[in-house]
């Protein structure tokens, strides 16, 4: 049974009105990153990561079944020996036949009769119909379906460190903008408290000057702890234990998007290792199909032994005489009883179907990731525009606020506030940068960047 999949066959050619033939998702993650120290980390990753050695097992045990496949293909020799003993009893053909004969005259064969062999044995399954030649192609498809396995797990390691490296320098960021705002506040407290000694404000000023620094001091230990854990995420990536990441100094702001680029739609089938995974598993899918539909034909078997035989060693090496050799072939085929056969067969054609609408899925999934970070790119740029002209009118007001209270034209709650809004917008103002930072990686890897 034949499935034609619609999100296939109407793959659009180009993301929204952007036509590019140029695909950021080819570029080697060497060359895309340009922080030497987050190309350390990757590379450190990419020697050590533990999923990833998970990973390369499952390639080895596709390998292996490539393996075991094309020894089901050649004849199985073994070479072996035995010694029994045997007696037979007197009243049976065997026995009667055996006491009349004589090795020489007037000498019968022993009552106790040892048996003494060796030699080699073969058997073959003669693959007429293409059966066995079926079953290593679709092994070999399945081994070359884990390696592309290897390379999406590779692609989501390397997007998942620059994720955590930039989410690593926005916290930086943070604590720096937390402690100059605490700065701030210890400077105005102290200032208020000589306004109260004054009495020109009242100590329920002092008391909401010291709350505010009292929150800038637990916000400064929370994100302590953020950078932290955000490091030791970083570390098990790595495989190790936690230490400290070495990491860029600069300010966040200096670390503007590279120029991204997109490409069209249809390169996603060369460039994404899911979908390519997916197509390779569907191939498989397909095969095992016909080999199920070739378990219905007769297999030919050809079996043979060629050895030595004789119930005593004297005799073992007396040619002709003790030479034994045998060829058997046998054509067998199912009659009855062919549901075992029928059911696997259907569902064979079921993994077929399902294996088809994943391919379906995951290139829709592609599509919509890439669609979805690619607008996140035009709009992130306008939040940042906006968050920063905020950010400039709220560091106005501070001095504005400071100015008018320092002559008492403004009362302290005027510039609490005006000191809470500029620490909030500052901290979304790196937020919104981080988020910048992460959809160029989002947009890199779901373009299938990041395993060449």
């Amino acid at each position: 049974m034949t499935v034609e999949s619609p999100a296939i066959k109407s793959i659009p050619k180009q993301y929204a009105d952007v036509l590019d033939t140029t695909d950021i998702g080819n570029i080697q993650w060497r060359n895309y990153f340009s922080d030497p120290y987050l190309v350390d980390l990757i590379d450190t990753a990419i020697q050590n990561n533990p999923e990833l050695y998970i990973t390369l097992q499952d390639i080895e045990i596709a390998r292996n079944k490539i393996m075991m496949k094309d020894g089901q293909l050649l004849p199985l020799v073994s070479v072996g020996g035995g010694l029994g003993l045997e007696k037979v009893g007197r009243y049976t053909s065997s026995g009667a036949g055996d006491a009349s004969t004589e090795i020489t005259p007037g000498k019968k064969v022993p009552d106790n009769l040892t048996d003494i062999n060796m030699g080699l044995a073969a058997s073959w399954e003669a693959d007429i119909w293409g059966k066995l030649h079926n079953a290593k192609k679709t092994a070999f498809t399945e081994y070359l379906a884990s390696k592309e396995g290897e390379n999406f797990v590779l692609t989501n390691l390397v997007s998942e460190i620059a994720n955590n490296y930039y989410e690593l320098l926005a916290l930086d960021n943070e604590l720096e903008i937390i402690r100059q705002s605490i700065r701030l506040q210890q400077n105005q407290l102290e200032i208020v408290k000589v306004q109260k000694q004054a009495s020109v404000v009242s100590e329920l000023a002092v008391k909401q000057f010291e709350a505010q620094l009292l929150s800038s001091q637990g916000l400064e230990y929370e994100t302590l702890q953020k950078i932290t854990e955000t490091e030791n995420n970083i570390n098990f990536l790595l495989g190790r234990y936690p230490v400290r990441i070495q990491r860029n100094p600069a300010s966040l702001d200096s670390l503007f998007p590279p120029q991204v680029q997109s490409g069209i739609p249809s390169q996603l089938l060369r460039n994404r290792p899911d979908i390519r995974q997916a197509e390779l598993e569907l191939t498989a899918a397909k095969l095992d199909i016909k080999t199920a539909q070739l378990e219905f034909l007769p297999s030919l078997g050809i079996g043979g032994r060629l050895g030595l035989q004789s119930f005593s060693p004297a005799y073992i090496y007396k040619i002709p005489e003790s030479l034994l050799y045998s060829l058997v072939g046998d054509l067998t085929g199912p009659i009855v009883n062919r549901k075992v056969l029928m059911a696997e067969f259907k569902n064979a054609n079921a993994r077929q179907i399902q294996a088809l609408y994943n391919y379906q899925k995951t290139i829709l999934n592609g599509f919509r990731e890439v669609s979805n970070e690619f607008s996140n790119i035009d709009n992130l740029s306008k939040m940042y525009s906006l968050k920063f002209t905020e950010s400039e009118v709220q560091n106005q007001s501070i001095d504005i606020a400071n100015d008018l209270f320092k002559s008492a034209r403004a009362n302290y709650l005027e510039v609490l506030t005006a000191q809470r809004e500029a620490l909030e917008t500052k901290l979304e103002l790196v937020e919104i940068k981080k988020v910048q930072l992460n959809n160029v990686v989002g947009l890199y890897r779901a373009l299938g960047g990041g395993w060449k």
